[in-house]
């Protein structure tokens, strides 16, 4: 398991209906600006605790569960649409008062910020998108698809390690566990299970038509980074190529030895990259 040195308080909020859970990490500095944090399909807010934690000296952190995922509470089947959880996002930073504020989102969290940040809010200074774009690799939609409906029913955490590391074996080995094993909730047999939504197992989560989030893209009005895993089979480099000339302030980065997952693969080179552009 991977030490966080750094405090931080679990904490819950009623929302739009569902109780939300979220991490909250102090900043180091005084009056530090505020970072969200949005994980990715069948994410949690603890993906992110090695990240937050470095990053506490610059941010006051905050990782949201979204709606069917992590410790927060699941939605009915037809709601999990990007706009919805863009609209959760939206109440999340109503309730907490949050003012020139910068966002990261990883995949189905990309979704969701780019569809929050085509809204142009007022709060929003700073956006990193992680390898997502409008249009997805047909290949890799499948890839993820088919992940998803293996078995996910475990005599042990450490079974159900080996099956995510027979999926995936780039990631730094602790890093992964620490993902895997709070991802994992207890069945009623005793045995274990991934935590999010069922529902989504089975096509649940909705995203947005491609013109409809190119035309989101467009109307994108901070400064914004998009990260791309030098082995993405998600993100093309078309695309990627393609983002940065709809979103008027933009930048690539791209991380090697990283396929989509880019913070769990290659968290070195992920800090590496998201610091520099938020420290710029």
């Amino acid at each position: 398991m991977l030490h966080i040195a750094a405090p931080v308080a679990d904490e819950l909020i009623e929302m739009r209906g569902l109780r939300f859970h979220y991490r909250d990490w102090p900043s180091t500095r005084p009056d530090a600006p505020d970072l969200v944090l949005l994980h990715g399909y069948t994410g949690h807010a603890r993906s992110w605790d090695a990240f937050a934690a470095a990053m506490t000296d610059r941010y006051r952190v905050l990782a949201l569960d979204q709606r069917g995922h992590g410790e927060t509470d699941w939605a009915a089947a037809d709601r999990y649409g990007v706009e919805d959880m863009a609209d959760d996002l939206a109440a999340f930073v109503q309730a907490l008062g949050l003012g020139g504020f910068s966002l990261v989102g990883l995949s189905m969290g990309g979704m969701v910020a780019m569809e929050y940040a085509g809204h142009r809010p007022g709060a929003l200074a700073a956006l990193v998108i992680v390898d997502i774009g409008p249009e997805i690799v047909a290949s890799g939609a499948q890839r993820i698809r088919a992940g998803v409906q293996t078995s996910d029913v475990f005599a042990s955490r450490d079974e159900a390690f080996a099956a995510a590391r027979a999926a995936n074996p780039l990631p730094p080995e602790a890093h992964h566990r620490h993902r895997v094993d709070y991802s994992l909730m207890r069945t009623d047999d005793g045995r274990w299970t991934w935590r999010y939504d069922p529902a989504l197992r089975s096509g649940a989560l909705r995203t947005r038509d491609p013109a409809a989030a190119w035309a989101s893209c467009g109307q994108i009005a901070v400064p914004t980074l998009l990260i791309r895993g030098a082995l993405s089979d998600i993100l093309s480099p078309e695309t990627a190529t393609r983002m940065i000339g709809a979103v008027p302030d933009a930048r690539l980065s791209l991380v090697e030895n990283s396929g989509h997952s880019v913070p769990l693969d290659a968290p070195e080179g992920f800090l590496s990259a998201a610091r520099g552009f938020l420290a710029g």
